[in-house]
Order: C-alpha cells, then sequence, then structure tokens
C-alpha cells in the first residue's frame, strides 16, 4: 500500500471497535472459513477438537466477532484443505486486531529499519509489560468491554516480535520521567514495567532515554510522536491524540520532527544514565 501524500487524519470512532474496515475483513475471513469447514464435513465440535478450540472461539471466527491468531489459521487451511485460502488473508485479518486509527502505522512498524519514539503520556506499547498494557486499557473511557481489552492486548504483544527481527532495527526511546513515576495499575504494575525497561534498554540495538522533569529545555513541549524509516530511506512521522492519528509524508515536515527528535535526545538523560535513573527509582517503589 502506498504512503500517504503529505498527510492522512483518521478517526476511529468511539474508539470501542469493532471497526467498519476490521470487521469486514473479519467477516470475510469468516465465511470462507465456514465455507471450507462445511465442505469438509466437519461440524464445530469436531473441527475444534482438530485445531484445539472450543466450540464458542470457532463460532466467534466464523462470525467475525473475533480475530482468529496466526497459529490457528495456518492449523484451519490445513485441517479443512483449503489450498492456502486462509493463509493467503493471514496479514489482512493480523492487521483487523488494531484500532483503525493505528493500521497504517503497526504496518509501517513492523517494516521498519529504525524507529525512534517520543513518549509523554504512557511507556510505549512497544516496551509495555502485559500487565501494564492491561491497566492502561482498563483506564479508557468509554470503557473497552472484555472481548475488545483482550484483543488489544494480544496485539501489543505481538508487536514485540520486532525485538526478534533478524536483522534487527535500530529502536530508539526517549521518555518523560512523569510517565515512568506514574503508577498505573499500581506499584507491583510499575515495578514489573520498569524491570522490563532495564531488560529491554540492554538490547544492542535499543537505546531508551529519561526526559527529566528538572530539565528547563525541551522541545518536544508539542507532544508525542513516532518516526519509522524503512529501507530506501523512506521516513513517516506518525502522530496520535485522543483516537485520531496523523500519518506525516511530506519530506520537509518529517525533516523537521527528525531535527526536534535529535535535540530532545541530546537533552535528555544519556542511555547509561537513563538506565541509572530507572535502576533508582525502582529501589523507590
Amino acid at each position: 500500500m502506498a504512503e500517504p501524500a503529505g498527510r492522512v487524519d483518521e478517526t476511529s470512532g468511539d474508539g470501542d471497535e469493532p471497526e467498519a474496515g476490521g470487521s469486514g475483513v473479519l467477516r470475510v475471513f469468516g465465511r470462507q472459513l465456514k465455507r471450507f469447514r462445511v465442505r469438509a464435513g466437519l461440524e464445530r465440535p469436531e473441527f475444534g477438537s482438530l485445531t484445539g478450540y472450543s466450540v464458542s472461539t470457532i463460532a466467534a471466527y466464523e462470525q467475525g466477532r473475533r480475530v482468529p491468531p496466526p497459529r490457528f489459521i495456518d492449523q484451519a487451511d490445513e485441517v479443512l484443505d483449503a489450498g492456502g485460502v486462509l493463509q493467503e488473508m493471514k496479514e489482512e485479518v493480523a492487521r483487523a486486531q488494531y484500532p483503525a486509527f493505528f493500521r497504517d502505522a503497526a504496518r509501517l512498524e513492523s517494516e521498519a529499519v529504525e524507529l525512534w519514539v517520543y513518549a509523554t503520556q504512557a511507556v510505549p506499547g512497544l516496551l509495555q509489560t502485559e500487565e501494564y498494557m492491561r491497566a492502561v486499557f482498563g483506564m479508557w473511557r468509554p470503557l473497552l468491554d472484555e472481548e475488545t481489552v483482550e484483543q488489544r492486548v494480544a496485539a501489543r504483544l505481538a508487536r514485540q516480535h520486532v525485538f526478534e527481527r533478524r536483522p534487527a532495527p535500530l529502536l530508539s526511546f526517549v521518555i518523560d520521567e512523569a510517565v515512568v513515576r506514574r503508577p498505573l495499575g499500581g506499584r507491583s504494575v510499575i515495578r514489573g514495567q520498569l524491570e522490563q525497561l532495564m531488560l529491554v534498554g540492554a538490547f544492542r540495538n535499543v537505546e531508551i532515554q529519561i526526559m527529566p522533569l528538572d530539565r528547563e529545555d525541551n522541545a518536544g513541549v508539542d507532544g508525542p510522536f513516532t518516526l519509522l524509516y524503512r529501507a530506501g530511506g523512506d521516513q513517516v512521522a506518525y502522530l496520535e491524540a485522543q483516537g485520531r492519528s496523523t500519518m506525516v509524508s511530506d519530506r520537509r515536515e518529517v525533516q523537521g520532527i527528525a531535527s526536534r527528535y535529535g535535540i530532545i535526545r541530546a537533552q535528555a538523560l544519556d542511555p547509561r544514565e537513563s538506565s541509572a535513573f530507572v535502576e533508582k527509582l525502582l529501589g523507590e517503589v
């Protein structure tokens, strides 16, 4: 899919999925799944036993109410002798697990060779523990139903496969001090999150920096953003707030944001200092 020219603004409605784009893909997949199951002469209980999923879960997949994981799609294609038809939909089905406003960003993130993130509200999703994710999604308003929370958590955990990619992308994060001091989910949750930052920050391809609250200069006062660099030199900026997102591909605008990030990094604690800061904070919680 081609990048947007300049800016593209997407809205996600009230944030309580499914939205039109995602649910449409899931309904198409569900119809195909049911068609192949019926053709194979299998009832849902029998098909469920062959794939290891409950009857209610199979029904939810066929009705387009839940996002099937890649493992299930591979199993279903083989068990139902679908000839790769179901597997061909795997990428689109995977994208459907994200809120509409984040789908293009998720695709670009999976292709990026470099990723720069400035975070001011919460720990970046790529660095979050599962407990922290649940705390964040549990605070959304309007409230998300349990099924949506589970879907969002699974999708966010899937994004963290970026750390397993080879060749490894270069990942840089600058996180506002207020973020790591904010005890979302309670003391045990934030402690686990700080430990996660120490663990991931030790990866050779990852740099995590903290922007101290006592800095008199901060070039990031305009808010959080993400910069994505793809092979070949394409650069895109992603901005998000209140369930709305903007993809910026205009070269001059992206260069301006990249320059801003460079200044932010220079103003923040360096990675070693940041690691020491997080370790000290761990001793306080």
